[in-house]
C-alpha cells in the first residue's frame, strides 16, 4: 500500500481552510495537512485588526480590512458550494459575518487541530530524493521560538496577496506635504471628516472609500486612469484623471487639472505579490509585483508540479474559485488528472499570456480572469471529472456587476435566493 501523502498549507485564510477540507475528505489518499498560519486565528484578510503597521512580534498587519467594509458579492455566489451561510443573512454582508463564516467552517470540517497558529514560514525548498521525486523542505518560527524543519510531498500556497501595498512610482510624491497613506492601513472614515483627500484608484476599495470619506464630509478627488465614471457618486466627490506629479511645494498636477492641494494622499493602488519564503529562480519563476510567470494553469510552476498557487488570480469569485482550484490541484497528486511535458506545460502558459497581450492586456492585469473565470473553473473540473460550478453563480455574479456599475451606493440593499442550479430570485 502506498504511503499517504503530507501536504503543507501556508495560510489559514479561505483558500488554506478549502485546502484542508478537501483533504481530510481523501484519508485513504492524503495523511492530514499542516497548516501553517502567521496569527492566532483563522480567516487571513478576512480577520479584522483594528491596528496597522507591525503586530507585538515586529511582523507586518496582513489584514487589509476596514471598520466598515461590507462584501460586494451577494452570500449566495460567495460561499463554498459545499457550505452554505446562514439562510436569514443579508445578501451582502459586513466582514464579521464572513469571518464567522470561516471560522463555522474550519470547525465543520475539523481543521483547527491542524493548524499551527503564530508560525510563519521562513523558507519553502524542493528537494530531490532517490526516487528522483521532489519533496520539499518546509522551515517554519514559532513564536515561542522555536525552529522547525519537515518534509513534505506537496506545498500549498493560501498566504494570499492583499498584504503587501503598491505604491506607485509617482514623480515628487515625497515632497507631499500632508499624510499619504495606502488603503492597507486605512480603517475608518472618522479621521478624515472635513479634510481634503485625493484617492488613488478607482477599483472597488477606491471606490468605497471614497463614498464613505464624502459620507463624514470630507472633500475627495478621486484620480484614477478609466472612462470618468457615470454613475451617481456623492456630491463631496470629484473625479480627476491620472496624477502626473507632486511639485517641490507639495502641489499635484494631474492630466485634466494642475496646482491642486489637499491635505490626504490615499492610494488604492492595490498590492504586490510577495513570497519571501520561495526562491523564484530556483523554480523556474519570475515573481514581480503584479505577476508570477510561469504558472500552467494559473496553478503551477511547470518544473515543480507539485507546488500549488491557490487564488493568486484577481476579478474572480473567490471562495468557489478556490474550491475548484483544490479540486483539481488534489486529482493532480492522485494523478486523476496527467499532466502534460513539462515544456508543453510552459508552452501553453506562455500562449495563454500572450494571446492576453495581444488584446491589449496590460502586463499587471494578466492574471485578471474577469468574464474568462467561469471557462477556467469549468475546464478544471472537466479535465479532473468533478462537478463543475452550478451555472447560477455565474448569473447572478453578473447580475451583481450590472447593478454594482449603475447604483453603487445602493446595490448592497437588495437580497437574493438561489431557487435552483440555474435560477436564482430577489427577494425583500
Amino acid at each position: 500500500m502506498a504511503a499517504l501523502k503530507r501536504v503543507a498549507v501556508i495560510g489559514a485564510g479561505a483558500a488554506g481552510l478549502c485546502v484542508a477540507r478537501h483533504i481530510l475528505a481523501r484519508p485513504k489518499i492524503f495523511a492530514p495537512p499542516v497548516l501553517f498560519e502567521l496569527s492566532e486565528d483563522v480567516g487571513g484578510t478576512w480577520r479584522y485588526d483594528e491596528r496597522v503597521g507591525c503586530d507585538d512580534n515586529g511582523r507586518a498587519i496582513h489584514s487589509s480590512m476596514y471598520r466598515n467594509l461590507r462584501t460586494n458579492l451577494p452570500k449566495e455566489v460567495m460561499m463554498f458550494p459545499d457550505f452554505p451561510f446562514e439562510e436569514k443573512l443579508s445578501s451582502f454582508l459586513p466582514h464579521e459575518e464572513v469571518q464567522r463564516y470561516l471560522q463555522s467552517y474550519c470547525q465543520n470540517f475539523g481543521i483547527r487541530p491542524h493548524i499551527r497558529f503564530n508560525t510563519a514560514v521562513e523558507r519553502v525548498k524542493p528537494v530531490t530524493v532517490e526516487d528522483e521525486v521532489t519533496r520539499w523542505e518546509v522551515t517554519s518560527y514559532e513564536s515561542s521560538g522555536c525552529w522547525t524543519t519537515q518534509t513534505f510531498d506537496s506545498v500549498f500556497v493560501c498566504s494570499g496577496h492583499y498584504a503587501d501595498p503598491h505604491i506607485p512610482n509617482i514623480p515628487g510624491l515625497d515632497n507631499f506635504k500632508g499624510q499619504v497613506l495606502h488603503s492597507h492601513s486605512y480603517r475608518s472614515p472618522e479621521p478624515f471628516a472635513g479634510r481634503s483627500v485625493v484617492v488613488l484608484g478607482a477599483g472597488a476599495s477606491g471606490l468605497d472609500i471614497s463614498i464613505e470619506l464624502a459620507n463624514v464630509g470630507a472633500s475627495v478627488i478621486l484620480s484614477h486612469n478609466r472612462p470618468p465614471l457615470t454613475f451617481p457618486l456623492p456630491p463631496g466627490i470629484q473625479q480627476a484623471q491620472l496624477l502626473l506629479e507632486v511639485a517641490d511645494d507639495g502641489t499635484m498636477t494631474f492630466q485634466d487639472r494642475a496646482a491642486v492641494t489637499a491635505d490626504v494622499v490615499l492610494l488604492c493602488t492595490g498590492y504586490n505579490f510577495n513570497y519571501p519564503f520561495l526562491e523564484g529562480k530556483e523554480l523556474g519563476l519570475e515573481i514581480q509585483d503584479h505577476l508570477v510567470t510561469p504558472l500552467y494553469r494559473f496553478l503551477m510552476p511547470p518544473a515543480y508540479p507539485s507546488l500549488f498557487f491557490i487564488g493568486i488570480c484577481k476579478i474572480i469569485c473567490p471562495f468557489p474559485n478556490f474550491h475548484i482550484q483544490v479540486q483539481y490541484a488534489l486529482a493532480v497528486l492522485d494523478q486523476t488528472v496527467t499532466l502534460p511535458s513539462r515544456a508543453q506545460m510552459e508552452a501553453e502558459t506562455r500562449q495563454e499570456l500572450q494571446k492576453k497581450s495581444e488584446r491589449g492586456v496590460e502586463q499587471q492585469h494578466l492574471l485578471k480572469l474577469e468574464q474568462d473565470q467561469w471557462d477556467y473553473c469549468t475546464g478544471l473540473a472537466n479535465s479532473a471529472r468533478f462537478p463543475p460550478l452550478p451555472p447560477v453563480v455565474r448569473s447572478l455574479y453578473e447580475e451583481v456587476w450590472r447593478q454594482r456599475r449603475v447604483h453603487p451606493q445602493n446595490y448592497r440593499l437588495l437580497n437574493y435566493k438561489l431557487t435552483s442550479d440555474t435560477h436564482w430570485t430577489e427577494v425583500d
